[in-house]
């Protein structure tokens, strides 16, 4: 079996190419950069199997003193991700057109459409066709699968300040 940083690293590179497709259709409305941290909030879970992976690769950023609490507490003194090459999936489509459907108690389908207020400029969001919006539900359905593969069928999900040892929230 593959290692879980390989699975990890492979899965992160797919979704990276999808959403690297979403972005340069989007690239006019684009606002996000370097210190944009609106959607950068505190109380942000990820699946067990994010959290090791950031575990991985970012043991020297636990030992530190997370950010402040309101904010996500991998965030620097000037709003800069700690873990920005590693972060998870929530934080990569971040600032994305997003679409979803959800389901009523009658059967019927309901599509919904968001998008960062910094980024609706343009187009408003529920015109856009569809392939140029983050469909919810593919990606997070393989991390998942993942999650569950690695973590025996477990679907936990823990707090990303919580992964922060506690002698660095003192």
């Amino acid at each position: 079996m593959e290692n879980f940083i390989e699975i990890m690293d492979r899965f992160y590179r797919e979704l990276d190419a999808e959403i690297a497709r979403v972005e340069k259709v989007n690239a006019d409305r684009m606002h996000c950069k370097p210190g944009c941290h609106e959607c950068c909030i505190d109380n942000i879970t990820v699946y067990e199997a994010e959290a090791a992976y950031i575990r991985h690769y970012h043991p020297d950023v636990l030992e530190q003193p997370p950010h402040a609490k309101g904010a996500c507490a991998f965030l620097d003194e000037n709003g800069l991700c700690r873990i920005y090459e590693h972060r998870p999936y929530v934080c990569r489509t971040q600032g994305l057109p997003l679409r979803w459907v959800e389901y009523e108690a009658d059967g019927r389908m309901v599509e919904f459409r968001d998008i960062c207020p910094l980024n609706a400029e343009g187009t408003p969001v529920e015109l856009l066709p569809d392939d140029q919006c983050w469909d919810i539900g593919p990606f997070e359905q393989k991390l998942a699968d993942i999650q569950m593969q690695l973590r025996n069928g477990n679907l936990k999900r823990v707090l990303l300040r919580s992964l922060f040892k506690p002698t660095a929230n003192k």
